[in-house]
This record gives C-alpha cells, sequence and structure tokens, in this order.
C-alpha cells in the first residue's frame, strides 16, 4: 500500500552541468545550437513537472567556472566547449523563468571549495581563480581547492555567492562541498593552520569552525539581500558514527569537517540535502539520526538512484522504493534525487512509479517559518469567464517582499478543502490567472489561494459558481481533469472565434 502523497514535501532533484552530464548536451557555438541547448533544458524541465518534481538544483558554479555573465570567474566549458566563452545568453536567467513558468522551484547550486583539476588550469583563462586570487589555491591530488582557513576564501566565496543572489530570482541557494576534501589528513595547510589557529587549537576543531564560518558568512550575507532564498547544502550522508552503527570512517564531521547538524542548531542553514548514496544500514540509521538532529528545520536525504543503472550496482528498483516509504513515514521533509538523467531516463522503471503511485498528486515545498511566518492576504476579485474558460483574480499583498505566486484547487464539494493533496490543480502559479480546458472543468469548484516566497499560504478564496450537472471522475484529476489548453487547442479556439467575429461583420 502506498503511503498517503502529503501536500507539503521536498521532491527535487540535482541538475549537472558539469561536462553536460544532465545538460547542456548540444554547445552554443552559433544561433541555432543556442535554439537547440535552450530546448532541451525545456525538454527536461517538461519531464521533470511530467513526474512531479517541485524543486530543481541547478549546478550554476560548476569547477571555478559559472553558468551565468558573472564579473568574477569564468564561463563553464559545458555551455560552448571553450572556458570563458558567452553562449550568447544566460543560462540561468532562462533556467529560472522556466521553471517558474511550470511552478518549479530553481535552488542555485554552488560548488564551493573544489576549483578545477591541474590538467584543466590552464584552459581557465585570466579570470580564473587561480590567476585572480592564487595565495587562496591549494594542490591536493590531481586539484586546486580554495583554502578554507584563509579569512579570504570566505571573502572570495561570499562575493561569488552575493552576485548570484543579488541579481537573480533564486528561491534557494545550494553548497556542495563545503567541506574539506577526501584525504583531509593530507591537505596542505599546514601553514594557514599555523598562522591562523589559536595556540592549543585542535585542528579537526578549527577546520569545522572554518567551514562553519563561510557558511554563516553566505548565510547572513543572503538574508540581508533576500530574506525568503533558502539556505541548503548536500553534506555528507553520514553525520558521524550512531550508536548502534560504525560510519566506516567516512563521515561529514570527522571525515571533511562539515558541521552540518550544527548549521542547523545555529540557525545558519534552511534544508539540508545528505547524500544518502547507500541502503541498508548504511542508509536508515542515519537517516533517523538526521531527522532526530534536524533542530525543526528541514532534512530531505539524497537518494543515489544511479546505483539502479546496471554499469552502477545495479539496484533493483525496490531499494529505492523502500528508501522513499521510510522517508515518508519517519516525517522527513522529502527527497532528493541524484541524479537527473537517471529519473528521466527511467532507470529500472523509477520514473514510471513516481508518475503513477508515489507522487500521485503534486506537492509544495516544505514552509520555512522561522523566516517568515505571516501568510498573505486572500486573493480578491474572483471572476469566471465562459469564452475562453479562464479563472482570474487580483494580486494579492504581503509582508514579506519577493513577490507571490498562486496555488489553484479544484473539487466536487464546496468549499473546496485546500489541506487535501488531490484537490491541488495547479501549484506556484506566476500569473494572476489560470485557462483550463472548459469541457474536462465542468462539475468542479475552485479555489485559490497566495503563498509567499518562504512558503506561507493565505486562506482560500472560493469559487462559489454553481458547477453544471456532473461528469464522470477520472482517477486522476490533476492530470486529467484540469488542465490548460494546449496551444494548438488556443490556436484553433482563437481561429474559431476570428471566423465569427468576420461573420457578424
Amino acid at each position: 500500500m502506498e503511503p498517503i502523497s502529503p501536500k507539503r514535501e521536498f521532491r527535487a532533484v540535482w541538475v549537472t552541468t558539469l561536462n553536460g552530464l544532465d545538460w547542456p548536451k548540444t554547445k552554443a557555438t552559433n544561433a541555432a545550437a543556442r535554439a537547440q541547448q535552450q530546448a532541451e533544458l525545456r525538454q527536461l524541465l517538461d519531464q521533470l513537472k511530467a513526474v512531479g518534481i517541485n524543486t530543481v538544483l541547478l549546478q550554476t558554479r560548476v569547477r571555478g567556472s559559472v553558468i551565468y555573465p558573472s564579473a568574477i570567474e569564468p564561463w563553464d566549458v559545458a555551455l560552448t566547449g571553450t572556458y570563458g566563452q558567452d553562449p550568447g545568453y544566460d543560462p540561468l536567467a532562462f533556467a529560472i523563468a522556466e521553471a517558474h513558468r511550470r511552478g518549479m522551484e530553481l535552488h542555485a547550486w554552488v560548488v564551493t571549495i573544489p576549483a578545477f583539476k591541474q590538467a584543466v588550469a590552464r584552459q581557465m583563462g585570466p579570470r580564473s581563480v587561480l590567476k585572480t586570487h592564487p595565495e587562496l589555491c591549494r594542490r591536493h591530488n590531481d586539484m586546486y581547492y580554495l583554502d578554507p582557513g584563509l579569512p579570504g576564501t570566505a571573502d572570495y566565496l561570499v562575493r561569488l555567492c552575493h552576485e548570484i543572489v543579488s541579481r537573480y530570482d533564486i528561491d534557494g541557494l545550494h553548497f556542495d562541498y563545503i567541506r574539506y576534501p577526501e584525504g583531509a589528513a593530507s591537505f596542505n595547510d599546514a601553514a594557514t593552520f599555523k598562522k591562523y589557529a589559536a595556540k592549543g587549537s585542535s585542528k579537526a576543531v578549527w577546520r569545522r569552525d572554518n567551514i562553519t564560518r563561510i557558511v554563516r558568512r553566505i548565510y547572513e550575507d543572503t538574508h540581508a539581500l533576500k530574506p525568503w532564498v533558502r539556505v541548503s547544502s548536500s553534506p555528507v550522508g553520514k553525520y558521524a558514527d550512531v550508536a548502534r552503527f560504525s560510519s566506516r570512517g567516512w563521515n561529514a564531521r570527522d571525515a571533511v569537517h562539515q558541521d552540518a547538524e550544527g548549521w542547523l542548531r545555529q540557525g545558519i542553514h534552511d534544508i539540508l540535502f545528505p547524500m544518502m548514496y547507500f541502503d541498508g544500514n548504511h542508509f536508515y540509521p542515519f537517516a533517523a539520526d538526521w531527522q532526530e538532529q534536524c533542530a525543526s528545520r528541514h532534512v530531505a536525504p539524497g537518494l543515489g538512484i544511479y546505483f539502479l543503472h546496471p554499469q552502477e550496482k545495479d539496484w533493483p528498483l525496490g531499494v529505492v522504493q523502500r528508501q522513499l516509504h521510510y522517508l515518508r513515514e519517519r516525517g522527513l521533509s522529502g527527497q532528493c534525487y541524484f541524479r537527473s538523467k537517471f529519473l528521466t531516463d527511467n532507470v529500472k522503471g523509477l520514473y514510471d512509479y513516481l508518475r503513477t503511485n508515489f507522487y500521485a498528486y503534486p506537492a509544495l515545498p516544505p514552509a520555512c517559518p522561522w523566516l517568515d511566518s505571516i501568510a498573505p492576504a486572500v486573493p480578491r476579485g474572483l471572476t469566471v469567464s465562459d469564452d475562453p474558460a479562464l479563472l482570474r483574480w487580483q494580486p494579492s499583498t504581503d509582508n514579506l517582499g519577493g513577490g507571490l505566486r498562486y496555488n489553484l484547487y479544484a473539487s466536487r464539494q464546496w468549499p473546496v478543502d485546500v489541506s487535501r493533496a488531490e484537490n491541488l490543480v495547479a501549484p506556484l502559479l506566476t500569473e494572476t490567472q489560470f485557462r483550463y480546458n472548459r469541457l474536462a472543468a465542468l462539475s468542479y469548484y475552485f479555489a485559490v489561494t497566495a503563498i509567499d516566497r518562504c512558503g506561507n499560504e493565505s486562506a482560500p478564496a472560493q469559487f462559489t459558481t454553481q458547477p453544471p450537472a456532473a461528469v464522470a471522475q477520472p482517477r486522476k484529476l490533476q492530470s486529467t481533469v484540469i488542465r490548460p489548453l494546449s496551444t494548438p487547442e488556443r490556436k484553433q479556439l482563437e481561429k474559431a472565434r476570428a471566423k465569427k467575429a468576420k461573420r457578424k461583420r
């Protein structure tokens, strides 16, 4: 039996731009290729929307390079095939607009401490951090990393994140690799420790404090700019050893000096998406630990769905199904998938399972009341038009800023119960109207709510028009009964209206 589909949970996915693993596949070297690159992203977002995803974590800073026109770092190679080459448009702004148009949130995924491999250092050009701030960079294995113990590293990352938050209408800022690298014992920071650590300090504690200082600086700067932008990260999937189970030497706190649970307790994080790419006793006890230590903030574990692939661990689908059921039954805040290609490729039938079973109805991302807890005003001025079939309402008001979105609900009963997920038809609308298929909508009542950028939802405004006689109700209201007019339908309607007007003349 499937667990009840909740109205609120993160249904998130990582979209990887590194080497074009998830997107883009086409290099934007001319106008036609640029259009194809944009079409690929639209198609990907359509697929994610159709399966029920409500939160997209888009890799924005890759490895010392970015997917937007930055004053700090060069363009990423995945966009055009050349570091520093302008693709002819702003991919981040484009992605945000397309995600919002589909009622999905977009969070900017920022790879923080790693810079780039030594082998590509010369390709990065004059704006690489190795050229602009060589004093911050340290070699470790085959990579350059920023040294977290240097005060300049926090300054640099704050400036980079400030650029993104101030310029773009993102819903969240998501940190990846905000930690020391694997094999941290050999990381070359002895001179930094000697210069900046207090006398008698433990190196492990000093390193954790360095990472926490960076997190705090960015969190405070982000919320000074835009209080509604949720700050999150993807820590190592096991925080530390738990009472009955060892982390086998690989955990966030001790192996890479990442005090992720502490960030929640200190109020410098809103969401964690821990990378729980394990199963069995490596998964369940540690998922429970994250939940028990969440300090009333959000934890939505990341699931390693790439292990379903035959060339990886060839997990059966049941491994991921059991994890999904456990997380929902334990009351965690949702789940996140790594990575989008393994979801949209329907590996082992996961996409079909989510679309037809586990995500039976749409869901809204959970609210963050510690950022703001005041709901917007109830929408006013509700109108219903018959030709074309259109619901309209007046813009609502809110204390927070950042703009409002709207949720549309439909039900055979009046008043519409907006607490029920099965009544949610269209979440996070950016416009104050919704166009639907008139014939499919017969016999339904509608309600609309306003929702602010922290997830606070207003009381509903109810459309009180009596519906015509009842028609047979298909199984899935949101996907088969209520839907917007398609482009061909709209064009056909406009053509018919033009002919009618011409006959009248």
